[in-house]
């Protein structure tokens, strides 16, 4: 899974790689707490990337889909072995398996699943 593999990169120490898993036109829109990002171009997802914080953050997907090309994750933020939020994502997938589309919206208000009940 596409989506699971970016996100592994973005936890990571060089979130950088992530860019790895998108094509040159990749478009994407990231809902935030404080605001919306969204951009047309891996150039514009590699700025989004080198403009955030520096924190231990971890993606931890509870639950996980595949239809076709499209990927759906849901899952909960974890920052300093703290939970912060709740996201659920999707993307459409290109024939060359990187990401085309991304969308992805981040909550700290509400969860779809209880956690960490939701893992088990």
């Amino acid at each position: 899974m596409v989506l699971r593999e970016y996100m592994a990169c973005m936890d990571s120490q060089n979130p950088e790689k992530a860019l790895e898993h998108v094509e040159p036109d990749f478009r994407f829109l990231l809902a935030l707490p404080g605001g919306q990002v969204s951009g047309r171009s891996r150039e514009d997802f590699a700025r989004y990337i080198s403009g955030r914080n520096a924190v231990e953050r971890v993606h931890k997907v509870l639950r996980s889909a595949v239809d076709g090309n499209l990927e759906m994750v849901y899952g909960v933020v974890v920052e300093s072995g703290r939970p912060t939020g709740t996201f659920h994502s999707a993307a459409v997938v290109s024939a060359n398996g990187k990401m085309l589309r991304y969308q992805s919206f981040f909550t700290t208000s509400f969860e779809l699943l209880d956690w960490p009940a939701a893992e088990q």
